[in-house]
């Protein structure tokens, strides 16, 4: 059997889809359960549509997820290089091999030569012509014109193609891994452009030696790839490479909230959710929301996502990497289209912001307080974490429940103020601030008693006193453990508060 060997493909041309995120994902899992290797490969042949840091973006996004390449563009390896354009010789020669052998051939037709021949073979019946077996005849390639006037035309540097010479009357079959065999007729199929006229090979091309080269086992793609696989196929056949073709699985679509289409990367801003890992920035300046900024730990994205696709087989929902790896075959892989559901997304994030270490938790809470200009000190980072872990359902949840440590409210809940408060309780609560003023320990040990005392000496319930000091310390009646929130504000801050609180409710 030979080595399990499988690759991520992206091409720079933008931010990396959440789509492209389940793709690098299942065949990280698949790699890893396999004993197997998992690559990157940067797919830039694509010139016209290549986008200046996309690449960056693309590398940083799959190691803020942990999915670690065994070889790529940063990691190296035996196979590389790990960039196509930096790979452009080797496609030339294998191209030249397919047109000597007669399996392809040059095309020098101008794109006004091309609308041409659309605009002359258009009818109901053929609402889209192809350049294919049908049409190549009429066309300016090397299978029509003599050896002398194709060498004449080489030598000018005339702009040409390389095309496939797709056969007639031929039905190429796959088994895929995913949806069974799927068989293909050459009658669908054009032929494909195997090198532009910039001398860049199409994808077709490129994926195939480089699949081959790379040695690489699985091809673990998109639907929207299937269709191509017979042309991928037939190159495998004309090189002679067959026997050594990978085995193909083509993933399910994640369709739209509501499950009409395929998810697309303006949906994000539609619907108010991000669907890239991080945040992008467009070279227009616009921004589009990730799932970092958006405040979603990797375990949560990882393992929602892996669930758009892919069925364990039980009633299991949560799943650690490592369990991942262990549980993940490409049988369970389903054939029909995963629909995006958000408030799922949520939940998972929800619960692995409960599972959070305290230390790792301390350290994102500090960084997220510290993006808006606030440096809180370890204690109160702690103090906020274990007042909002249940609560939490994003990591900048945090900072909006939590920042009444760092930010006085502006004025007290108004339904409070004239439904539940009574004047009379200003002075007693003024003392109170006077109380603890005298406590050494400003801590639940020293408070809990106080406040108890304070309680029975003023005839206050404790569904009164709670949700007066939460308006005055934070603006509403809501929150969380009340003296944890007393002990984050600190003694003075506290005091200051309640004073200040008195005030805007009797006003």
């Amino acid at each position: 059997m030979r080595p399990i060997r499988v690759r991520f493909a992206p091409s720079p041309t933008g931010a990396l889809h959440i789509g492209g995120i389940r793709t690098a994902l299942y065949n990280y899992l698949f790699a890893k359960q396999k004993g197997g290797t998992f690559i990157i490969r940067i797919e830039d042949t694509d010139q016209s549509r290549y986008v200046p840091g996309a690449e960056e973006y693309i590398l940083k996004s799959l190691e803020w997820l942990g999915l670690q390449a065994d070889e790529g563009p940063t990691q190296g390896g035996a196979f590389g290089p790990y960039r196509q354009s930096e790979r452009k010789s080797t496609y030339h020669e294998y191209a030249l091999k397919l047109v000597d052998q007669g399996h392809a051939y040059y095309a020098f037709d101008s794109a006004e030569e091309l609308e041409a021949m659309r605009q002359r073979l258009m009818s109901p019946e053929n609402p889209m012509p192809k350049y294919d077996f049908d049409s190549r005849d009429q066309m300016k390639n090397s299978l029509n014109l003599s050896l002398d006037e194709v060498q004449n035309l080489l030598q000018k540097n005339t702009a040409h193609v390389i095309r496939l010479k797709v056969p007639k009357g031929e039905t190429v079959k796959i088994t895929d891994q995913v949806r069974g065999e799927v068989s293909f007729s050459t009658q669908e199929l054009d032929d494909k452009i195997l090198i532009k006229s910039d001398g860049m090979p199409t994808y077709h091309m490129a994926n195939v030696i480089d699949d081959r080269l790379m040695q690489i086992s699985h091809v673990i793609r998109g639907e929207e790839w299937l269709s191509s696989t017979a042309h991928h196929v037939l190159l495998y056949r004309y090189f002679g490479w067959e026997a050594e073709m990978p085995e193909f699985a083509h993933l399910p679509l994640i369709l739209k909230p509501e499950g009409n289409g395929k998810l697309s990367k303006r949906d994000g801003a539609k619907f108010g959710f991000p669907v890239f890992p991080m945040d992008w920035k467009t070279e227009e300046g616009e921004v589009f929301l990730g799932f970092k900024e958006a405040g979603f730990l990797q375990e949560g994205l990882i393992n929602f996502l892996v669930l758009l696709g892919w069925n364990p087989g039980d009633d299991r929902e949560l799943f650690t990497l490592e369990e991942l790896v262990d549980s993940f075959s490409l049988e369970k892989i389903v054939k029909s289209g995963a629909r995006f559901d958000f408030a799922k997304a949520k939940w998972f994030n929800a619960h692995y912001i409960q599972q959070l270490e305290e230390s790792r938790a301390v350290e994102i809470i500090h960084s997220i307080f510290e993006k808006h200009g606030v440096i809180l000190t370890p204690h109160q980072a702690m103090l906020t974490f274990k007042m909002y872990r249940e609560r939490a359902v994003v990591l900048t949840d945090f900072y909006h429940s939590g920042k009444f440590i760092v930010l006085k409210p502006d004025k007290a809940d108004e339904e409070f103020k004239t439904k539940k408060w009574k004047p009379e309780w200003s002075d007693p609560f003024l003392k109170l601030s006077e109380q603890m003023n005298q406590l050494d320990n400003f801590e639940k040990t020293s408070l809990e008693p106080l406040l108890k005392e304070f309680m029975q000496t003023h005839g206050l319930k404790m569904g009164e006193l709670l949700p007066s000091l939460r308006v005055m310390i934070s603006g509403i009646p809501m929150g969380p453990d009340v003296y944890m929130m007393l002990e984050s504000l600190g003694k003075q801050e506290t005091i200051e508060r309640i004073k200040e609180g008195v005030v805007k409710l009797k006003h």
